[in-house]
């Protein structure tokens, strides 16, 4: 049986979320803008969902607008500048490809893009941002959690500082949601993104807080749903599980974070023990469940296909750019040497993640970097 340790790529689905969903998918089949009874029961179920999942971040329901996932929220987020003047907007220089690709877009519409650079820990440089807000862009997008390197930003404080400029400001909350508290009043910004399947929800949804006093052009035009907002018929099958997920994942913060965290502690206590082991951000506020390490001499991609011959699922930095051969952006933005970057996987820890597991992934690790360094002694 694999032991997956790639939680920050995807969750399985809780039970309890499936069986919230159960029926959804059977029973209550009515399409939730219809009038009759099996509408109106299937319109409360997307109402009530909307309330759970706006409570796992302090958000008001109405300020919520469902999505397909993270990414369609992260490209409607982008879009607030569709309604706004050819200007400059800034997004940090690690990003995910879901904010980075749409900012490239946009750039080629005629838009300035300025790419806030990071320190050798993938926190965003405080000073380049304060600069930036002098020339007043109209955005500001930055992530609330790295996805490779776990490492969390100080959006707050810069969040408030952009509004004192008036510039509106975006953060993809997706991985951090579940992982640690996020407040969307208490972080100052206007937008924030979200995804179920980060959570133990169902795959293929997610959604947009938006702040009540902003106007975003929607992406997807036809029925008005989302009060015009997204349209498309709401898959509300989905949006009950998300909503289920987002109630475990507020109940449960404290236990999951701190069982997340001692098995962190654990894994980079033994691996600071391997010669030639490396931790990447190691003395950064990191999520309390993820550790990207390098091997000094052995290629990422060969560390995780040995690691799964032992069965265990661990990921090369994003799992997004699967079958990417080259440096991730987020470690090139770090300044960290290409032969090291080309070097690093992602170890990240689930709710039922177990000691056993983590010491499996220890002896496993320690034995491929050991074998691979005795090999490249031998050739030498």
């Amino acid at each position: 049986m694999t032991i997956y340790l790639d939680h920050n790529a995807t969750t399985a689905l809780d039970p309890a979320v499936f069986e919230a969903m159960r029926p959804y998918l059977i029973e209550h089949h009515g399409n939730p803008s219809s009038i009759h009874s099996p509408g109106r029961i299937a319109r409360t179920a997307i109402d009530n969902a909307r309330e759970q999942v706006a409570d796992l971040v302090g958000a008001h329901p109405t300020q919520l607008i469902f999505t397909s996932g993270g990414t369609e929220a992260n490209n409607l987020a982008l879009n607030v500048l569709a309604c706004r003047e050819v200007g400059t907007f800034c997004v940090s220089a690690i990003e995910h490809p879901a904010v980075l690709e749409p900012a490239y877009q946009w750039q080629a519409r005629g838009w300035e893009l300025e790419l806030v650079p990071v320190d050798a820990n993938s926190i965003v440089d405080k000073f380049a941002v304060a600069k930036m807000l002098r020339r007043k862009p109209v955005l500001l997008s930055l992530m609330m959690a790295n996805n490779e390197t776990g490492t969390v930003q100080p959006v707050e404080s810069l969040a408030h500082q952009a509004r004192e400029h008036g510039v509106i400001v975006h953060t993809d909350a997706v991985q951090a949601a579940g992982k640690i508290s996020v407040d969307f009043n208490a972080l100052g910004v206007h937008l924030m993104s979200l995804s179920s399947h980060k959570i133990y929800g169902p795959k293929g949804v997610g959604a947009l807080v938006v702040d009540k006093a902003l106007d975003i052009p929607p992406l997807l035009l036809g029925g008005g749903h989302e009060k015009g907002r997204r349209s498309g018929t709401e898959n509300v099958a989905a949006i009950v599980g998300f909503a289920k997920a987002a109630e475990l994942a507020r109940d449960q913060l404290d236990r999951r974070s701190r069982h997340t965290l001692d098995l962190r502690n654990r894994l980079e206590s033994a691996l600071n023990t391997i010669a030639g082991v490396h931790i990447i951000a190691e003395t950064a506020q990191r999520l309390p469940n993820t550790t990207l390490i390098a091997v000094s001499g052995v290629e990422g991609e060969t560390l995780l296909m040995s690691l799964d011959a032992k069965g265990i699922a661990v990921s090369s930095g994003s799992a997004c750019a699967s079958g990417d051969t080259e440096p991730s952006h987020v470690l090139r933005a770090m300044g960290l040497d290409d032969s090291l970057a080309q070097s690093t996987v992602r170890v990240s820890f689930g709710k039922d993640s177990t000691q056993a597991e983590c010491d499996a992934a220890i002896v496993a690790i320690r034995e491929l970097t050991q074998m691979s360094q005795k090999m490249a002694s031998v050739a030498w």
